[in-house]
């Protein structure tokens, strides 16, 4: 266990709201971090650059604002000022009249209801913080069709209100996810547009639909807001506004944070100091995974939540010299104490390929809770085990970083996913690669339009005789295995005729 004094010299605190970060058991060292100064001093002054406007993605000329949305006064021209001011009231506003029955649904019933439809961050943000604050919001976030089947079929559909959310209104699964929920309200007897708002950017094909078709309200999200680091834009704050949530505290806490984090003084700069210890722990290079263990049920999310910030962001093949490196940092988790019986086992005694980014929360809020044994809470349990495995990977040498929380709110939270978000890009400009493109991600968009083009051929190429898998492939002149992986599956859905479907070599298709 460390010393007192030793936790103290790794130890850096804010008081509003009241959070630590504490790296007694990270293994740092204080001669390497006066070695990195300069590199650390180096990556703050390119967030400085940044946060003023400078380009960040040179991919798509674009910059990444998304510090403005909690510090808004910090945007390099008053217009963007401006129109983030007018979000929140946009959002204000419409929850207000929501809330308070002033918007209803068409049957003049209040909504019970509130339905996003999103992917990637437009999804996760929401969900993380409504789990974490409360409330009810059902996500499609997958082009699944039994899943959309599945949510749709728990919802009072004619009292709930839809929030679609994509920034070029072209993103395949929210499309499709809309199309579904638009059938679905046809289905029965209702109209989309009279339930729905649109999240999006100004000027996109979804803005369009939304404008034209009258949709209750559209909502702006700006091209320098992406995807992974929306959660405080219009994404994450509309749909904790409509559930009554504190959206205003979760934007206090991110520019508290954010105030935080751009001290120069490294000591006393948090998301430095994480970013510094993920540099030491991964060898610069994300040799070891970071296992994020929150214990708190109310924070089940964020493992999930920081798996796509930190990997989609990290996750490059070149620098941003061209050099090819192949960076990363794999993040998975659940929670505690529910790992210490599934994967803990592995931490302590497995390969030491990874370390714990622990989460506490002092103050679970419930003063009256039974003694479960004499003088002991469930709470006193949890926060025994967080101790307990915490100790017991620091004997087997595995290191941790802990971060705690007097207490889970609105502001702590915005704090936390603010500190990340900083540390993201801190560590970015120390192995110097681009955190703010995802050609990967693309990469995979591409090659699924392939794979639709390539289906819509073959079934154009059917006729009423059977052929065999390969002659059908000569026919499209692609790859057998390629045929053979959607012929099978629209035979099975009864899309197409196929026969001898156990075996490959003798399967044949045609036409309905």
């Amino acid at each position: 266990m460390p010393t007192l004094a030793h936790y103290l010299a790794w130890r850096v605190a804010l008081d509003a709201p009241a959070l630590e970060l504490d790296l007694a058991d990270a293994g740092l060292d204080a001669a390497d971090l006066d070695a990195a100064a300069p590199r650390l001093h180096a990556a703050l002054a390119a967030m400085e650059r940044l946060e003023a406007g400078a380009i960040a993605n040179p991919d798509e000329r674009r910059r990444v604002g998304h510090y403005w949305l909690r510090s808004p006064e910090l945007a390099p021209e008053a217009s963007i000022t401006a129109e983030i001011h007018a979000s929140w009231d946009q959002i204000e506003r419409f929850s207000a009249a929501v809330r308070d029955g002033t918007i209803t649904a068409p049957d003049g019933q209040p909504f019970r209801e509130v339905l996003l439809v999103g992917i990637g961050g437009s999804a996760l943000g929401p969900q993380l913080l409504v789990d974490a604050l409360g409330g009810r919001l059902h996500v499609l976030d997958n082009t699944d069709p039994a899943g959309i089947a599945r949510t749709l079929a728990g919802l009072d559909l004619p009292h709930t209100l839809v929030l679609v959310t994509s920034k070029s209104g072209a993103t395949v699964e929210t499309r499709n996810g809309m199309l579904e929920v638009a059938a679905a309200f046809t289905h029965h007897g209702l109209a989309l547009a009279r339930q729905a708002v649109a999240i999006t950017g100004p000027g996109s094909s979804l803005d369009d639909l939304a404008r034209e078709q009258r949709w209750l309200e559209r909502f702006p999200l700006w091209d320098w807001v992406g995807g992974r680091t929306s959660v405080l834009a219009t994404v994450g704050l509309l749909p904790a506004a409509l559930l009554g949530r504190d959206w205003r505290g979760l934007l206090r806490g991110a520019a508290a944070m954010d105030a935080a984090t751009r001290n120069r003084e490294l000591r006393h700069n948090p998301a430095a100091l994480l970013a510094h210890a993920w540099f030491a722990l991964t060898e610069g290079h994300g040799r070891k995974a970071m296992v994020v263990l929150p214990y708190a049920d109310r924070l089940a999310l964020l493992a999930k939540y920081l798996q796509q910030l930190v990997m989609e962001s990290l996750g490059k093949r070149h620098d941003r010299k061209g050099h090819e490196v192949w960076q990363g940092l794999t993040v998975y988790g659940n929670k505690g104490s529910t790992d210490q019986h599934a994967y803990v086992q592995q931490l302590r005694d497995g390969r030491p390929d990874f370390f714990a980014s622990f989460v506490r929360v002092l103050d679970d809020g419930i003063h009256d809770a039974i003694e479960v044994e004499p003088g002991v809470t469930s709470g006193d349990c949890l926060d025994g085990f967080y101790q307990g495995t915490r100790r017991a990977l620091a004997e087997q040498g595995r290191r941790s970083i802990t971060l705690t929380l007097d207490r889970l709110d609105a502001p702590s939270l915005g704090a936390v996913l603010a500190l990340f978000e900083r540390s993201v890009g801190l560590y970015a400009e120390l192995i110097d690669i681009n955190a703010y493109h995802q050609p990967g991600v693309e990469a995979g968009k591409l090659a699924a339009r392939a794979v639709l083009t390539l289906q819509r051929r073959l079934v154009a190429a059917l006729g009423p005789t059977p052929q065999d898998l390969e002659g059908l492939a000569a026919a499209l002149a692609s790859e057998p295995l390629a045929v053979w992986q959607i012929a099978r599956r629209l035979a099975l859905a009864g899309r197409i005729r196929g026969e001898h479907l156990d075996d490959p070599a003798h399967a044949r298709f045609a036409a309905p």
